[in-house]
């Protein structure tokens, strides 16, 4: 009978540790373009997107909800790495003034979060509103953010817009600033892909579902972990 019980119990803790180890080592595979630019204009219009893969694996563990369908898309060339989200929302939220960088933070937006080394000292943050507010900072495990921080001036570009499924979000960033940041090692960065779904349960009032392309594990919501993280491989 212990036996048995002992033959269950490894049973199911080898079971979730395979599904957790299978959801941390998450990949996408992100293709080549040899054109010189793909031109940015928040449309996401440019037919070089039909050389990408497309990414819809998100998923909301910490709700018993379905979420809205987000998908991902990026592209690399010998100057840029190029990403397009597209998020269908029946309700786009994004108060305040235009150029408020921290008019993302009650907003809809996607994001993406890069490790540096492969560790989180420091990582850094982008997200992205439907107004083309960017909010980009430099942050440190547990929480430890520089809000002052930018990337740096003329490494990215960022352009969004809203259409009647919801929004759009497309961006370039250099190669160059992905490598000096120590972000890109061996054609991999270390990445994770996020959104907050903003909706309104009040004239004034809203509230945000979580979105994520790994779950990392944590009880509640939470992207500044260890775990939260996949991996984008540049192919040649």
């Amino acid at each position: 009978m212990k036996l048995f019980s002992l033959t269950i119990l490894l049973s199911v803790f080898l079971y979730c540790t395979h599904t957790k180890t299978t959801d941390e080592n998450k990949e996408y595979h992100v293709n080549k373009i040899e054109a010189a630019q793909l031109n940015i204009n928040g449309q996401g219009s440019s037919p070089l997107w039909s050389n990408a893969d497309e990414l819809t694996d998100f998923t909301i563990p910490w709700y018993n909800v379905e979420p809205q369908a987000t998908s991902f898309r990026a592209l690399w060339s010998d100057d840029n790495f190029y990403f397009l989200y597209v998020a269908e929302d029946d309700d786009v939220v994004a108060p305040g003034k235009d150029g408020d960088k921290r008019g993302v933070l009650p907003s809809d937006r996607v994001e993406l979060f890069f490790k540096a080394n492969g560790a989180m000292d420091p990582y850094y943050c982008l997200e992205l509103d439907p107004r083309n507010r960017v909010l980009d900072y430099i942050a440190r495990f547990y929480r430890d953010s520089d809000f002052d921080w930018s990337w740096p001036e003329g490494h990215l570009e960022i352009k969004a817009s809203v259409n009647d499924k919801g929004y759009i979000v497309e961006g370039r960033i250099s190669m160059e600033s992905l490598k000096d940041m120590e972000i890109l090692q061996n054609n991999e960065m270390i990445t994770g892909l996020f959104r907050g779904d903003y909706n309104h349960i009040s004239q004034e009032e809203t509230e945000v579902t979580w979105i994520t392309w790994v779950h990392g594990g944590s009880e509640k919501p939470d992207f500044h972990i260890e775990s939260v993280y996949g991996k984008l491989i540049l192919q040649d």
